[in-house]
């Protein structure tokens, strides 16, 4: 593997960074190594989710209709939780990098959960983050949406070894995938960046890097899509 610090060495004197970023994605494309790669180039803070304090996800993965409702509700108290914590901190901390985005928390509940608990969740979204919904202080300045087939999801995730995914189905995979597709495919609340992270390796080639964050940079507006090898914006 290369030393990450070959990974900072990125001019970004002479750009307008965004403030805030989502990143975005199903389980397995690499959404939380990458935040957490341009809080470092950037020198910005992460607001990360943290699915290992999730004592149903285990059950969940095993079985997804065995506590579908209870590691959903789990999720939402938790980034309900961190945006709040988000907007007291904001005039002390303004930039940010994050891995996930509440907006799109339904997204989960509609893909596990039955008629009867999914309107119990969206009661219980609406009572906790209606006023987070609006709030410019929670809108990222620029959302990257990182894209891939179900095969390399589970390539991916049967490589990093943590052993409450190892039940992971391909058939839950699909659908997080599908779901995901059509959640994107209307966004339009944030300048969005949809990557296809099928051949790129952030993580131990510097240039497959560096030529995604010269791409996201000139963002500033719009939908974009970034193809390993496409130029610049």
């Amino acid at each position: 593997m290369n030393d990450n610090s070959t990974h900072w060495h990125i001019d970004t004197s002479k750009k307008k960074l965004p403030k805030y970023i989502a990143i975005e994605g199903p389980i397995g494309v690499g959404k939380t190594s990458l935040a957490k790669l341009l809080a470092q180039t950037f020198n910005y803070d992460t607001l990360l989710e943290r699915a290992e304090e999730n004592p149903f996800l285990d059950r969940f993965y095993a079985n997804e209709k065995n506590a579908a409702l209870s590691t959903q509700l789990f999720f939402l108290f938790q980034r309900t939780q961190q945006i709040h914590q988000m907007r007291q901190e904001d005039m002390f901390r303004p930039v940010r990098v994050a891995d996930f985005l509440m907006e799109k928390d339904h997204l989960f509940a509609e893909v596990t959960l039955d008629e009867d608990e999914l309107q119990l969740y969206k009661q219980m979204y609406t009572h906790l983050a209606i006023d987070t919904q609006n709030s410019d202080t929670i809108k990222p300045d620029l959302v990257v949406y990182l894209q891939t087939s179900t095969d390399v999801l589970l390539e991916r995730i049967e490589k990093r070894g943590i052993e409450i995914e190892k039940n992971i189905s391909k058939h839950y995979l699909d659908k997080l995938n599908e779901a995901y597709a059509r959640f994107f495919h209307f966004y339009d609340s944030s300048p969005l960046l949809i990557v296809n992270a099928s051949d790129i390796d952030w993580i131990n080639k510097p240039e497959d890097y560096r030529h995604l964050v010269e791409y996201l940079l000139n963002i500033t507006n719009g939908r974009h899509y970034y193809n390993p090898g496409s130029p610049l914006v």
